[in-house]
């Protein structure tokens, strides 16, 4: 299978997104730019994405026990690590929980909470994508100097 498609399909996943698609697109020697943007988009791509399947779909999946128990187990878990943030800074807090690069924060996580919080819906676009921005940059950059010492 072609490797930008790998690293694109990386960053539609909710486990790695942007901070594993980037470095193995930039493994195998693609532009770092072309890495960033192409991988930044499939990344912001998520979020309407994640909307539409919380708006339209999660309800139907709860009937599902397997599906139910993880669902509020997770919820539960990044609603007690970002309530007070997001209550108290709302779409800053927001933005900086998917713009650092760990695991949990990114742009499924970050729509969730929106989802949950019930915040404005365009806002949270903006604010999830300039995230998504943000942690593209550092981890194209981490990646490159990684790179470059090896």
């Amino acid at each position: 299978m072609n490797k930008l498609l790998i690293a694109i399909l990386l960053s539609l996943m909710p486990i790695s997104e942007v901070r594993g698609s980037i470095p193995f697109a930039l493994k195998y020697g693609f532009s770092p730019v072309k890495v960033f943007f192409i991988m930044s988009f499939f990344n912001i791509l998520v979020i309407p994405i994640v909307f539409f399947f919380l708006d339209n779909i999660h309800h139907h999946c709860l009937k599902i026990s397997h599906y139910e128990r993880f669902f509020n187990y997770y919820i539960e878990k990044i609603r007690k690590k970002a309530e007070e943030k997001i209550k108290l800074s709302g779409y800053l807090a927001l933005f900086f929980f998917v713009a650092i690069p760990i695991p949990t924060t990114g742009a499924y996580t970050g729509t969730l909470l929106a989802w949950f919080f019930k915040l404005n819906r365009k806002h949270s676009f903006i604010t999830i994508s300039l995230g998504v921005l943000f942690s593209s940059l550092i981890v194209t950059l981490l990646s490159l100097g990684i790179i470059n010492l090896l």
